[in-house]
């Protein structure tokens, strides 16, 4: 018998619609009947690529004797983290509060009233891995219930008071960021640097892109080559490790060994967004064509595999299939053999690292790339052209192969969040990478959210089989925001910018704290859950204050607003206490605030019709690593659209006829150039 999640649109709600548990999902029903029958609501939160999430599933909510208990003495309530980012966050506070960690299944227990006083992640049914058993804990809270209502009622309201009371002692702070802040968060990812790896730290080991292009900006700013090492080393290893798709591209979520061999398989939409975006900074940095290489393979997935008809891109690929993780990635030797012939298929599999043994035990193997191109070619005596002919062809008939087995499930929900990671990947790639099809995606999906989740000037965070739903979070703005001016930089429309300042000004009225300054997770008036709080933290995603931070800079600068620059100096004042005391785990912050520190270019073109120069002048802008810079193009036209937005390009005219090329630092510009030559000797000096 199906449940009430059957008519659920989340894809992992779906998951769950043929449990025997009796689920609701996260709503007034659920809560209205707790009080009425007085029981305690036992919540499970999770997503529908989540190994663990599936593992819980299959041992517990399938089971039947956990079923009757919490049947018959709780009110269950499943939600997907992804939909109700939310909830999520107020009770993965709870977690890490009691439990000192957190993580996915995420398992709470609380009152009618929302108030939690138990909180875990993964349990067995039965008592293994040196874990209490689902059911030992289910009969031991009934029983507490029972005799001690009272006493847990009072144990989890002290939790969330002394919870409430923190969030404002650490965001109540009259300190300024330290001055050398950033360079003490670069030296911190230096120590945690893997020198022989990349990355940093020990397994289980996370890409953290965001600390990649936040170590870009400290190279760019110091001059240091060991900063540009580090970040290019990770880079390069990820992109030869089985945490990247040697086949079908993209990269898996995160790597189970410090080696980035071994990857729980999941393809999530930020991680390609947040990657893509880290490789392109890298090629702009150093002209390497490995990081160009990457990133178009990223987009390539991307768009081929994650791509809405609409336009809009889905959120995730599943790590299972057939009940398996990694199933469909893995293979034998003799597979690739058996499917290319001896003598091609023992090159293959010894480009890409598989043997008979299998680097993950039971002969079977994920593909990576353990030598260096120029170490297996001497090796095997190859021409570099011809082989790179064979690869290819080899990679594409054994991908033939692949996409026979059974597929990993997708979750095609569409959320605002994620896909203003991917505008802002295909924007900023676009540009970089002379990339036109990658603008014209980017624009696809930026037009699909603005006409199908923004109904009467407000956001909403998801969308799945034409049904929109939840208003949209500081992420949803934040994010998408940013993926509208780097767009708008890309292909200077000015109705993108339109739309930014407009989502941002709504942003900032339903989420900003009047009181002591920053953003709410969730809107202001959301008084639904016990906890609401701010997050300045950057996890796997930057935080939405992070980004928010940097809209407002750079929405400053191209409209020369002084209030809204002034914001932004407000929103790092209210976290400076929480930032100086970790500053490594604020990198996407840190970058903003690298922005606000200057010095800012603001580069104008002003382009005569019809003159090539302009859009030379455009491209070069954008194939070079200028962080801190804004990039306008002015027709110098009383119809310009650009003009009404930012009217102190008024002056910014071309130059006896022919278009000129503004730079300025700080508002403080030099001499107008004709030519893409001197442009580029003003934008790069003497580092060129």
């Amino acid at each position: 018998m199906s449940n009430r999640l059957k008519e659920a649109k989340s894809p992992y709600l779906r998951q769950h619609a043929e449990n025997p548990v009796d689920w609701y999902p996260w709503g007034d029903e659920a809560f209205a009947r707790a009080v009425q029958e007085n029981k305690p609501v036992f919540l499970s939160i999770g997503y529908s690529t989540c190994h663990w999430c599936h593992n819980m599933a299959r041992d517990s909510f399938e089971s039947e004797d956990v079923a009757a208990l919490l049947n018959e003495h709780y009110i269950s309530v499943k939600v997907d983290r992804e939909e109700r980012p939310d909830v999520d966050h107020a009770y993965m506070k709870v977690c890490q509060a009691l439990t000192g960690q957190g993580g996915w299944p995420l398992t709470i227990i609380m009152t009618p009233q929302k108030i939690p006083f138990f909180a875990g992640t993964y349990f067995p049914r039965e008592k293994k891995y040196n874990l209490p058993g689902l059911k030992d804990i289910l009969n031991s809270v009934i029983r507490v219930w029972g005799e001690k209502q009272e006493m847990l009622e009072e144990k989890g309201q002290g939790l969330v008071s002394a919870l409430q009371e923190a969030e404002r002692g650490e965001e109540t702070s009259p300190d300024e960021i330290e001055a050398e802040l950033v360079e003490k968060a670069a030296r911190d990812l230096k120590q945690r640097h893997d020198r022989q790896y990349g990355g940093f730290g020990t397994a289980p080991k996370f890409p953290i892109p965001h600390s990649l292009t936040f170590l870009l900006r400290t190279w760019e700013r110091s001059g240091d080559a060991e900063t540009l090492e580090m970040v290019a080393h990770t880079l390069k290893k990820m992109r030869q490790g089985g945490i990247f798709d040697q086949l079908g591209y993209g990269f898996h979520r995160y790597s189970v060994d410090e080696k980035w061999l071994v990857p729980h398989f999941e393809k999530m939409l930020y991680d390609q967004a947040l990657l893509a975006l880290a490789y392109v900074e890298a090629y702009q940095a150093t002209g390497e064509t490995l990081f160009a290489n990457t990133a178009h393979a990223v987009f390539t997935y991307t768009l081929g595999e994650m791509q809405d008809r609409g336009g809009a891109f889905y959120a995730a690929e599943n790590a299972e299939s057939e009940g398996v993780e990694g199933k469909y990635y893995t293979w034998q030797r003799d597979e690739i053999v058996g499917i290319l012939g001896e003598q091609e298929g023992s090159l293959i599999c010894d480009y890409f690292g598989v043997t008979e043994r299998g680097n993950m035990g039971d002969g079977q193997n994920v593909l990576h790339l353990p030598h260096d191109d120029h170490v297996f070619l001497k090796k095997h005596g190859l021409a570099e052209r011809q082989w790179h002919f064979t690869l290819e062809q080899s990679r594409k008939t054994l991908l033939e192969a692949r996409n026979k087995r059974v597929r990993p499930s997708r979750d095609d929900k569409i959320l605002t969040s994620w896909n203003g990671l991917m505008i802002s990947a295909l924007a900023k790639g676009g540009g970089a990478l002379r990339g036109e099809f990658y603008l014209e995606q980017a624009r696809r999906a930026a037009d699909f959210i603005l006409a199908m989740m923004l109904i009467n000037g407000e956001l909403y965070h998801r969308y799945m089989e034409g049904d929109v739903a939840f208003p949209a979070f500081l992420e949803d703005y934040a994010f998408f925001c940013a993926g509208l001016l780097d767009l708008f930089e890309a292909t200077q429309d000015a109705y993108y910018l339109e739309q930014a300042m407009q989502l941002n000004k709504k942003m900032l009225a339903l989420f900003w704290d009047d009181e002591q300054g920053g953003l709410f997770f969730a809107p202001v008036s959301n008084a639904e859950l016990p906890l609401t709080g701010k997050e300045a933290y950057d996890g796997a995603t930057p935080s939405g204050n992070s980004v928010a931070a940097l809209n407002i800079l750079r929405l400053a600068v191209i409209t020369a607003n002084d209030v809204l620059e002034q914001k932004a100096l407000t929103l790092f004042k209210s976290f400076a206490r929480m930032i100086n005391a970790s500053p490594s785990g604020f990198t996407a912050m840190l970058s903003a605030y690298d922005f606000a520190h200057g010095p800012q270019q603001q580069i104008v073109i002003a382009a005569v019709s019809g003159d090539t120069v302009a859009g030379k002048m455009m491209g070069k802008v954008q194939e070079l690593f200028l962080p801190r810079r804004v990039l306008l193009r002015s027709n110098g036209e009383g119809d310009d659209r650009l003009l009404d937005l930012c009217p102190y390009l008024a002056d910014k005219t071309a130059v006896q006829g022919k278009t000129a090329a503004y730079v300025c630092r700080d508002y403080s510009c030099q001499a107008p150039v004709t030519s893409v030559e001197e442009l580029l000797q003003q934008l790069t000096g003497d580092r060129r």
